[in-house]
């Protein structure tokens, strides 16, 4: 690769970390992300957690040999180090494909078992930067959790699909009566459990479950939850769950069941990061939706609107 790429991205570098460093003191933020697949010859997701950079390497089609590659590599990480400030040991790298399975995120690539205390508005959280595809802490979810919180005093808040329990604890930290959180994993809903003492968040009264949400949601009987948060994953089969999950096909269903259990005034959060994802609205039991997608977009993915999110309530 010419020296001239390395020099543009550099510049870019440069451009976006004072751009988003500034916007992430005024938020009160120290993860956010800096760089994502900008430029096409440096096909990388650069986030920021504190003074560590995960960085995610796009599988690209190349003609670059394997000793080339780890050149280019070596070089681009030098740029990294450089420019955004951080030592050679706080750069975590993986190698990824966009994740279309959520039992991919529960797999572990490896088995060090350090994680991160970082710090998010007021609230911190638990990271794990080298064991899992993701760290624990969905970035672009960041505006939407504070409008959970803000929200959210003295309801029935119910959070599906939890994965580490970041909304959770936003919501509990925002006075919500309850919070019950559900995720298939159990590895999932103990890190939960783990970001609510960090937090000095008592558990009781809120609940902590670990099954299968569509089966689950089947179990519940009442109109009883204020605010109930989804994120599915585009697609899951997994062993522990009844059949399999497409969220094209399958969200109508998901979606009204969620519905069925609102309190008359109560409110859905929908979200995806399914790009092609269209809402089947005509098959939903009510008219009253808005796309909060660009309110729930924060600075550091602007452009970019790589997680739709919809609000939604029960029909009159």
């Amino acid at each position: 690769m010419q020296q001239d790429k390395y020099i543009q991205f550099r510049n870019r570098l440069t451009k976006v970390f004072a751009h988003r460093r500034k916007k992430a003191r005024q938020q009160k933020v120290s993860c956010y992300r800096l760089y994502d697949l900008d430029l096409p010859e440096f096909p990388f997701a650069i986030d920021l957690y504190d003074n560590h950079l995960h960085v995610a390497e796009y599988k690209r089609n190349h003609t670059l040999t394997g000793e080339e590659h780890a050149q280019w590599l070596a070089n681009s990480c030098q740029c990294m180090i450089e420019i955004l400030e951080v030592p050679q040991e706080h750069i975590h790298l993986k190698q990824r494909e966009v994740i279309t399975d959520r039992q991919q995120q529960y797999t572990r690539l490896q088995q060090q078992d350090h994680r991160l205390v970082v710090q998010e508005n007021d609230l911190k959280f638990l990271v794990n930067l080298d064991d899992y595809l993701d760290t624990g802490l969905f970035l672009d979810h960041r505006p939407t959790r504070e409008r959970v919180r803000t929200t959210c005093a003295r309801l029935e808040v119910l959070n599906l699909f939890a994965y580490t329990g970041s909304f959770s604890v936003y919501a509990a930290n925002g006075k919500a009566r309850r919070v019950t959180t559900v995720d298939l994993s159990n590895t999932y809903i103990d890190w939960a459990r783990e970001n609510f003492a960090l937090n000095n968040l008592p558990e009781a009264p809120h609940r902590f479950i670990a099954a299968d949400v569509n089966a689950w949601l089947l179990t519940e009987s009442a109109r009883q939850y204020d605010l109930i948060v989804c994120d599915p994953p585009t697609f899951s089969n997994s062993k522990k769950m009844q059949g399999s999950f497409d969220i094209q096909r399958d969200h109508p269903a998901l979606i009204n069941q969620c519905l069925r259990l609102l309190t008359p005034n109560g409110v859905l959060l929908f979200s995806t990061n399914n790009r092609r994802f269209r809402l089947f609205d005509q098959h939903l039991n009510t008219r009253k939706i808005r796309d909060i997608t660009r309110q729930t977009t924060g600075f550091d993915f602007e452009g970019k609107l790589d997680r739709l999110c919809y609000e939604l309530h029960v029909a009159d």
